[in-house]
């Protein structure tokens, strides 16, 4: 049934653009598409893993701030800069994995270990002067496919379908791999996971790099997409919460989860400025509760709920 959905899912993500010239319609999607992919970055730790972070926003920002950086102060092409911004995201979890793994730290240690290095960056980024500091920092308008800006939102809202897609894939894919069952060996049980000889220490690490490769790539999009960039916006917590929602309201562990979670949140969100206006927060309330009701009546997930349907 999950394939099923995921076919239909794709198939109405590329008739979009065809049946709706909204420019305010297709920046929905691509928000939207944006955050389920970094939803899927959490997913890849915490959902197969069972290493919850509290501080994707630490990655995120990094990729983004590194694409940014390398393009205005360096004058590097936007695509080898995106290069970087990926890479950068992923060796920062892999060094934040190796300091928390390192020393045994799981669970609410590590959700926490996580968020204070979040706002550390954030701090760190609002002080220094390669960043902008409070200022920001301005990528200069170049509009071509060779400065990674593209003239109309359709290319943009493809780029993402394109993502989300790959995202979905490397789910798929942790699902049928060795490694795969490695992660969730050590997700469901590290200790029985150790005595039957998987490396505990190198899983968690090559999960958290990857996690944080994606999350950097979606900062890099994010950095390309609307061109401006400081410490509250790339390293907020924000990022953190969209991060995490998602993967647990669409279902968590599963290819299509975070996919399904950003669109329930986001169109949620967008019904509700439709009836009480643009309320500053109103977004985080709704989430608030929405997260409330998921745990208590679905805490599988909408796709988990589906998928027992889908059975009986």
């Amino acid at each position: 049934m999950s394939r099923a959905l995921g076919w239909l899912m794709l198939a109405a993500a590329l008739a979009i653009p065809q049946v709706s010239g909204s420019s305010a319609w297709l920046t929905f999607w691509i928000t939207t598409l944006l955050f389920a992919y970094l939803g899927q970055a959490w997913n890849v730790l915490a959902g197969y893993g069972g290493q919850f972070s509290f501080g994707h926003a630490a990655f995120f920002g990094t990729g983004a701030y590194i694409a940014a950086i390398l393009q205005v102060r360096y004058g590097v092409n936007p695509w080898i800069a995106g290069l970087g911004g990926v890479a950068g995201g992923g060796i920062v979890g892999a060094a934040i994995g190796w300091v928390s793994f390192r020393y045994g730290l799981r669970g609410s240690y590590f959700a926490l270990v996580t968020l204070a290095f979040a706002e550390v960056f954030r701090v760190l980024a609002n002080a220094v002067a390669i960043t902008g500091g409070g200022q920001g920092l301005l990528i200069p308008l170049k509009p071509g496919v060779e400065h990674f800006q593209f003239v109309d939102r359709a290319s943009f809202y493809y780029l993402l379908v394109a993502l989300v897609v790959s995202g979905v894939l490397i789910a798929r894919w942790l699902e049928a791999s060795r490694f795969g069952a490695w992660l969730v060996a050590v997700r469901e049980n590290e200790d029985a996971a150790r005595a039957l000889g998987i490396r505990v220490f190198r899983v968690k690490l090559a999960a958290i790099a990857l996690s944080a490769a994606m999350a950097g790539t979606a900062g890099v999009v994010y950095a390309q997409l609307f061109l401006y960039l400081d410490a509250g916006v790339a390293y907020g917590g924000h990022v953190s919460v969209e991060a995490l929602l998602g993967p647990i309201v669409g279902g968590l562990g599963t290819a299509l989860g975070p996919v399904v979670g950003a669109i329930l949140l986001h169109g949620l969100g967008e019904a509700a400025k439709g009836v009480v206006g643009a309320t500053p927060g109103l977004n985080l309330v709704l989430y608030g509760v929405v997260l409330v009701i998921m745990l208590r009546f679905l805490p599988n997930g909408v796709v988990g709920w589906l998928k027992r349907w889908g059975q009986r």
